[in-house]
């Protein structure tokens, strides 16, 4: 169907005829003379003059530019059939840490060994495959948090982003506690029961303005639910030129504050040593209730003005082509 984005701009339409009528055109000078010097030169200015007045057809064609161009002002849209969008879901929001210590290489993934980013990539993109009618977002935090993407139903974008982050393009320091904020303050506008923040992180925070536990006393005030996970493998031998050794990738990791935040906005602390727990977090994660919202519909929308647009300069060409010839 047709419809017009600016319908009030019909009401110029009529301008012309009143501009006409309540402006006249300034009247001919008494003084002005039509000079030729020969009898046929008078009756060929004479036939001119004639020919203008008798051409009421030129007046319609002004008539009509005037009308198309108004049309095309209206801004005409095509609408095309309502398509459904998802009716059901939460807001999710996914934390991500992209500190220096997430460049540790203790996953594995394809049998290859691959660092904590990597394989927090492969299972989230999974993850954000399955979340089918959620709004979701992404936030990348280090030494600062940042959002690299807002709420949006578009799962391809999320990921496409996701892939592209790169460890220590937050900064080498982790700042829990301001990626908590910056998640409350996206998301204190949406429905209460959905508000969902996944905030995945191999250390302690270690920078930012807000500490962590106060970040979630105000996500708990807001009713935002943390789900925390814990990424780092527990000690392990590693074997070198100087023989064994006992090492802890994940002896940074504060387990005690990821717990505390997560027990105080009502969410659970997960810990992932390794890819298999990491996909088994996500799959629980998978199984939160959908909020059941009102249906929204999307018609997409197709500008016709330009043809209306184009047809009025083309009259108001041919006017001024036929006015040249009669000059």
């Amino acid at each position: 169907m047709i419809h017009f984005a600016w319908p009030w701009l019909w009401l110029i339409l009529p301008l012309p005829w009143l501009i006409r009528r309540f402006f006249p055109a300034a009247k001919t000078s008494e003084q002005a003379a039509l000079k030729v010097p020969f009898l046929q030169d008078f009756n060929v200015a004479q036939s001119q003059q004639t020919a203008q007045s008798d051409k009421p057809w030129a007046l319609w064609l002004a008539v009509a530019a005037w009308c198309l161009l108004v049309l095309a002002s209206t801004r005409p849209q095509w609408l095309g059939e309502p398509i459904e969008q998802g009716v059901s879901g939460r807001d999710l929001m996914l934390a991500v840490d992209l500190s220096g210590s997430m460049k540790e290489q203790d996953f594995i993934v394809n049998n290859q060994a691959v660092d904590r980013l990597t394989a927090t990539k492969t299972v989230a993109n999974e993850f954000i495959e399955r979340r089918v009618g959620d709004r979701l977002g992404l936030i990348l935090f280090g030494t600062n948090a940042y959002l690299q993407t807002p709420l949006t139903f578009d799962r391809k974008t999320v990921q496409i982003l996701l892939n592209e982050s790169a460890i220590g393009l937050a900064g080498e320091s982790t700042a829990i506690g301001d990626a908590i904020g910056l998640a409350v303050k996206r998301l204190q506008d949406q429905q209460t029961d959905s508000r969902v923040l996944i905030l995945l992180t191999d250390g302690a925070n270690t920078a930012g303005e807000v500490s962590p536990l106060k970040a979630a006393e105000i996500a708990a005030q807001h009713q935002l639910k943390i789900y925390t996970i814990g990424i780092g493998a527990d000690e392990m031998i590693v074997r070198s030129f100087f023989g064994s050794q006992r090492v802890n990738p994940s002896r940074d990791l504060d387990e005690k504050t990821l717990t505390a935040i997560a027990e105080k906005t009502g969410g659970r602390y997960f810990r992932a040593r390794n890819t298999d727990e990491l996909k088994e977090i996500y799959q629980l994660l998978d199984k939160l209730e959908p909020i059941e919202k009102d249906k929204q519909f999307f018609r997409p929308r197709n500008e016709l003005f330009f043809w209306p647009l184009g047809a009025a300069l083309i009259l108001a060409a041919l006017l001024s082509l036929i006015r040249l010839r009669w000059t």
